[in-house]
């Protein structure tokens, strides 16, 4: 489970038959650019729909249906990446809508929070994409499996905390402002900026190996993915430290 997106076999179809085109690092870019827009799009509209709403209450089926369905499409798209040219682009919208309820929600109790979480996500963002291309940080098989191994406790981790909430068992040491809290987020935050080197390193191995061009979607997808943690997992960090 070294990555929940990409993994070894994802770019195995090669494309390089004469005529048809190939996967590259600009056009990824450029479609990563187009998801970003729309999950940047449908957040503002879902902004505008919860932050100074009369009743904030009538905009949350529209988050959760974001969230539910985000998550349908998402494993949808993991499991088909040759659909990723349609469903990438929906997962993106529909994202947007559950980011935009919950930054509404952060920017009403922490005036200013977005604005930090939003500059820390793309500053970490540079900085592993330069340690990337630098070679200061390599997906090599051993930090492949520590990721992997770290990302599966993280997993089980949402899950005790979750069930633990259900049967009612206190967990204001996940969601306060406490040591502890603060610890853990800092880990999980930290996985989650390191976990974006196997995206890297994977996305050039589908360019260096001829990968279909619709691919390009899929690499895209699997960055937002990625972003869409990072900037989530912040904006819990900040919240936590606002609260001590």
């Amino acid at each position: 489970m070294a990555n929940p997106v990409l993994n070894s076999k994802t770019f195995a179809a090669p494309g390089t038959a004469t005529g048809v085109e190939t996967m590259t690092i600009e056009g990824t870019v450029n479609k990563t650019g187009i998801l970003l827009f729309l999950v940047v799009a449908t957040a503002c509209w879902m902004w505008t729909q919860t932050y100074n709403a009369v009743d904030p209450d009538a905009a949350m089926p529209w988050m959760w249906g974001g969230v539910l369905g985000g998550l349908a499409v998402g494993i949808a798209t993991r499991f088909k990446p040759q659909w990723a040219p349609v469903t990438a682009p929906l997962y993106a919208a529909l994202e947007g809508l559950a980011l935009g309820g919950i930054s509404a929600w952060y920017a009403a109790a922490y005036p200013g929070i977005l604005i930090q979480a939003v500059s820390l996500t793309f500053i970490t963002l540079f900085v592993m994409l330069l340690a990337y291309r630098s070679g200061l940080v390599r997906a090599t098989p051993a930090f492949r499996k520590v990721i992997g191994i770290a990302m599966s406790a993280i997993l089980l981790y949402y899950l005790v905390v979750l069930g633990m909430s259900l049967f009612g068992v206190g967990t204001a040491w996940f969601y306060g402002g406490g040591t502890l809290g603060i610890g853990i987020s800092l880990l999980i935050t930290g996985v989650a900026a390191f976990r974006m080197i196997l995206d890297f390193d994977l996305i050039e191995q589908g360019v260096q190996q001829g990968a279909p061009k619709a691919m390009e979607w899929y690499g895209a997808f699997a960055l937002v993915v990625g972003l869409i943690w990072l900037y989530l997992e912040i904006l819990r960090l900040l919240g936590r430290l606002r609260r001590r």
